[in-house]
């Protein structure tokens, strides 16, 4: 418990880190999987814009990168970070890889809430004259948003755990903590208390995303 009290500095800013970290990712990553998974969406056969070049060039894209065990893609992703960010190590770096993993992932999980709306309502916003944008933003994506906000708080959670990671590139963070106070010293105090935090954060997460999404549900 000593060396906990001694750390709190250190504790509080590697949790500080962490909610930093996974809040640009979300940001990030949240808007360019929305932005991937409509156009996946909008592009398949029968969707509102098809176009067969497209959605198969998005779904090779989408395939090739979202199976990569994140702990490699970081490492595969450093070349590209140093050229986007300026550096392949550190907060930058770690935000950069997961915003680009988190967008190929909220891509598929955009994709298959949107496949469940029912296509009747589609046609009828259709036929009624809504053109095609404003089909997706007043009619599609409002008609999913009880399983996107779902779906999205299941994506926060997986950003937090792979938070976990960030030390292997130098980041920062509750993983980074746990591993340098805690498992590398032989402390399996230090190491509890990060998880301890982790599991509240993401209990916290977990209750309001449940909350949202029964509110879009009623509505």
């Amino acid at each position: 418990m000593d060396r906990l009290i001694e750390l709190d500095s250190l504790f509080l800013e590697a949790a500080l880190e962490t909610l930093y970290i996974v809040a640009i990712t979300l940001g990030i990553g949240g808007t360019g999987g929305l932005l991937l998974g409509t156009l996946l969406y909008t592009t398949r056969a029968g969707g509102i814009t098809p176009n067969r070049v497209v959605h198969v060039g998005l779904n090779l894209v989408v395939n090739f990168f979202r199976p990569i065990p994140f702990v490699i893609f970081i490492a595969a992703a450093q070349p590209l970070a140093r050229l986007v960010v300026g550096i392949g190590i550190g907060n930058r770096a770690i935000i950069f890889a997961l915003s680009l993993a988190a967008t190929f992932g909220i891509s598929r999980i955009v994709e298959q809430n949107l496949v469940s709306v029912d296509p009747g309502v589609i046609e009828a916003s259709r036929a009624m004259g809504a053109g095609r944008l404003r089909t997706i933003l007043t009619v599609l994506l409002p008609e999913a948003l009880g399983p996107l906000v779902l779906g999205y708080t299941f994506v926060l959670v997986a950003i937090v755990d792979m938070t976990a990671i960030a030390g292997v590139v130098g980041g920062g963070g509750l993983g980074a903590f746990a591993l340098t106070y805690g498992y590398r010293q032989f402390d399996p105090l230090v190491t509890w208390a990060a998880v301890l935090v982790i599991i509240a954060f993401v209990q916290l997460v977990q209750f309001g995303g449940n909350r949202l999404a029964r509110r879009a549900m009623r509505r």
